[in-house]
């Protein structure tokens, strides 16, 4: 009766160190001077998703302040 499900967290964080150690191995193949060009095509594409981002988004104009009346 102890017996852990199919897909359980320890199963993906093994998993996720092995896809981490298959990127440190490309990287090592590739060559530092790829690995920095992938990088900072990343961070640019990244930088211009959020700029897309930001400048299509509006700040809404600050609605007035009525006067309230209490009960």
């Amino acid at each position: 009766m102890n017996c852990r499900p199919h897909g359980g967290k320890p199963t993906v964080a093994l998993w996720m160190l092995v896809a981490l150690a298959d990127v440190g191995i490309i990287a090592t193949a590739a060559g530092p001077a790829l690995v920095l060009l992938i990088i900072a095509g990343l961070l640019i594409a990244a930088g211009g998703f959020y700029a897309a981002r930001s400048l299509g988004r509006r700040t809404p104009a600050p609605a007035k302040a009525g006067f309230r009346r209490r009960a």
